[in-house]
């Protein structure tokens, strides 16, 4: 097995910003990890960092602002609703081939 040579390197905030994106609710750190292309592991090892005060000062949180906080949460609502609207237009598909079929059975009387 070849070892890695170069490693990747993260600012402190990098890993800081990275945290508070998988503190937000309804996120999952293992969605943030691979969106960040990095280790679901590493993730929570700078979150532990993070707790311990390593990677940056409890006075220094805050980096997401505002506007990019409600911007995630109007996202997350939008990947919702589109959820919703993909499963009940797979169910009125799935309804439109029923009553098609019943009509074909009906029909051959």
């Amino acid at each position: 097995m070849v070892r890695k040579t170069k490693y990747d390197y993260y600012d402190d905030v990098f890993k800081a910003t990275a945290v508070e994106l998988g503190a937000l609710p309804g996120v999952q750190a293992q969605d943030v990890a691979l969106v960040l292309d990095i280790h679901p592991v590493m993730l929570y090892r700078w979150k532990k960092e993070y707790r311990d005060g390593d990677i940056m000062k409890k006075s220094d949180k805050g980096l997401l602002d505002t506007e990019t906080k409600r911007e995630l949460k109007r996202l997350k609502q939008v990947e919702k609703a589109h959820e919703t609207l993909k499963l009940e237009h797979e169910l009125l598909k799935k309804s439109i081939r029923f009553s098609l079929d019943q009509k074909k059975k009906s029909s051959r009387s």
